[in-house]
């Protein structure tokens, strides 16, 4: 018997998601080289001054809710030959299988390698949000809420990741920044990652990519209280972010 594509799309697409669920589960609850993710973060990568309050990572969780619910959601049989969910294909597959191998590398303490995991992860999110073409057509409510939403917390999540990642791995190797300082490259981090922010929100009117970077901005902002030039670089980018939430740069977007 000939499996349908469409039922082996929609069955890898929820398996995957739920393979690097409880792999990032495990990672936690027995760590290789007996320490968590957040413990080599915080321990390893204390001196890494982009990384964000402790608290911005419970975001993994509201991540991880949506992903499975999108997962569940595309896998019922009504929705087998959807177009629109058709359009996501592999891409969540690949972006979840890679999330498997980041844990694997970053717990090794291989983080170069974790970089190019973590850069694994970002292309197909990227790819997905453009191939679904979040927040600029009209969409079904429940796909705004069971598709679009999880895929531009996850892509905005992961775009912050990859900067942090990029990071510890320069730090790891003993980068000397070409003679600037860790509170200058911190600086211009936040700028650049309040540019993508900017950029998003104005070309694609996506709220929750926006709202991700707020959330990212003052959790550093929050870490770095007692550091003036990152807390008020970062203060202001979320503060200009927020004023950006309330404004509409296109056509305003209806849900059916």
């Amino acid at each position: 018997m000939k499996l349908d594509k469409n039922v082996v799309r929609q069955w890898a697409t929820l398996l995957s998601i739920l393979a690097a669920f409880f792999t990032n589960v495990l990672a936690n609850i027995s760590p290789i080289n007996g320490l968590t993710i957040g413990e080599i973060s915080n321990e390893i990568f204390k001196d890494v001054l982009i990384t964000p309050k402790s608290y911005a990572f419970a975001i993994w969780g509201l991540i991880y809710l949506g992903l499975i619910s999108l997962g569940v959601y595309q896998a019922f049989p009504k929705n087998r030959n959807n177009d629109y969910l058709q359009k996501i294909g592999y891409y969540l597959v690949i972006s979840s299988l890679a999330q498997i191998v980041w844990v694997f590398l970053f717990l090794s303490r291989l983080f170069v390698l974790s970089t190019v995991a973590m850069v694994a992860i970002f292309i197909p999110l990227v790819l997905v949000y453009l191939e679904l073409n979040i927040s600029l057509k009209y969409r079904a409510k429940q796909h705004k809420w069971l598709v679009n939403f999880p895929i531009s917390v996850y892509f905005a999540w992961i775009t912050v990741a990859t900067i942090l990642n990029v990071a510890s791995a320069l730090y790891w190797i003993e980068w000397n920044g070409f003679g600037l300082s860790d509170v200058v490259w911190t600086t211009i981090m936040i700028i650049v990652a309040a540019i993508v922010g900017i950029f998003i929100r104005v070309t694609r009117q996506d709220k929750v990519y926006c709202g991700v970077f707020i959330w990212a901005l003052v959790a550093i902002m929050m870490r770095h209280l007692d550091t003036l030039p990152i807390a008020v670089t970062s203060g202001i980018c979320a503060f200009i972010l927020g004023a950006m939430m309330f404004l509409n740069f296109r056509e305003k977007i209806e849900y059916k």
